[in-house]
């Protein structure tokens, strides 16, 4: 799949989940196959720029770990271009805009979902992004702030405008949070408001045959699974095949499945040391 300037080995894509797409998931994940480009935690773009150590420990890497894009939020145009431009020069193969996010902390500060509600302001914040870097700037959006206001096929068109390469679609509103199901519907509307750059869906995807679904129903051109990931790490190499052949590979063996948590604990102490990785696994361990 080719995002912007950059050539993927697949459609699809790991979304972003605060707390948990760290390096030593994104490793483990990457070593059973199938995924196209993966992408860190939402970084602050102000954070970044002011080199503070959480920051960077967010977008820490190593080179069995690309192609990464970095998610970054902030609702200022400057440092949103100035982190874009950093993290292009330390060899990060995109830049994500958060415009999905609904925590009210994000929201507060004029990030995530509220960047929903201010269009023009949204495509001229993007459109300094896309000036200052070569890399593909994409951006990851909800169908809109409320079921009265379903601003994505907008937003979407205005941000191809201004350059964007891609536009990822989680199908809930920032109302709906993560409850109730996806709307299969606005996201199809947002992959038929754009003229040539692909739309990604993304929301309920815990099986191959609902990530089969999601494209078949909505158009879309891949697809990013977030939470799915966690319940089953071979979504993306079953995913793939079911793609390519039609045919459904059956479920990994308890053996596997244990050998997989064992490597996923040894990749979070090499990284985080024994202590803070053993009681971060704890919330991973039970998924």
């Amino acid at each position: 799949m080719q995002l912007g300037s950059l050539a993927l080995p697949s459609n699809l894509f790991l979304s972003p989940l605060a707390g948990y797409t760290n390096l030593p998931f994104r490793l483990a994940l990457r070593e059973l196959g199938g995924l196209g480009l993966v992408t860190t935690d939402l970084v602050n773009a102000r954070s970044l720029i002011e080199q503070r150590p959480k920051a960077f420990q967010l977008i820490e890497t190593r080179p069995a770990d690309q192609p990464l894009a970095v998610q970054l939020f902030g609702s200022v145009p400057e440092e949103m271009r100035d982190a874009a431009a950093m993290l292009e020069a330390r060899g990060i193969a995109a830049v994500d805009v958060n415009m999905g996010c609904p925590v009210r902390k994000v929201c507060r500060v004029g990030g995530g979902s509220a960047m929903m509600t201010e269009l023009n302001q949204t495509a001229q914040l993007v459109k300094g992004m896309v000036e200052a870097v070569k890399i593909p700037v994409t951006a990851k959006m909800r169908l809109g702030w409320d079921n009265d206001n379903l601003t994505a096929p907008d937003l979407a068109r205005a941000l191809e405008d201004v350059g964007v390469a891609a536009v990822f679609v989680h199908g809930r509103t920032r109302e709906q949070g993560f409850g109730g199901t996806v709307n299969l519907a606005g996201i199809r509307a947002v992959a038929q408001a754009v003229r040539h750059i692909p739309v990604i869906g993304n929301g309920d995807i815990t099986t191959p045959h609902a990530a089969r679904t999601m494209m078949a129903e909505t158009g879309c051109a891949g697809v990013s699974i977030g939470r799915g990931a966690f319940y089953n790490p071979w979504i993306f190499a079953h995913t793939r095949h079911l793609l390519a052949t039609g045919e459904l590979q059956p479920e990994p063996r308890f053996g596997e499945r244990v050998r997989v948590m064992c490597r996923h604990l040894d990749l979070m102490v090499e990284v985080f040391g024994e202590e803070q990785g053993c009681r971060m696994f704890r919330k991973v361990a039970p998924w």
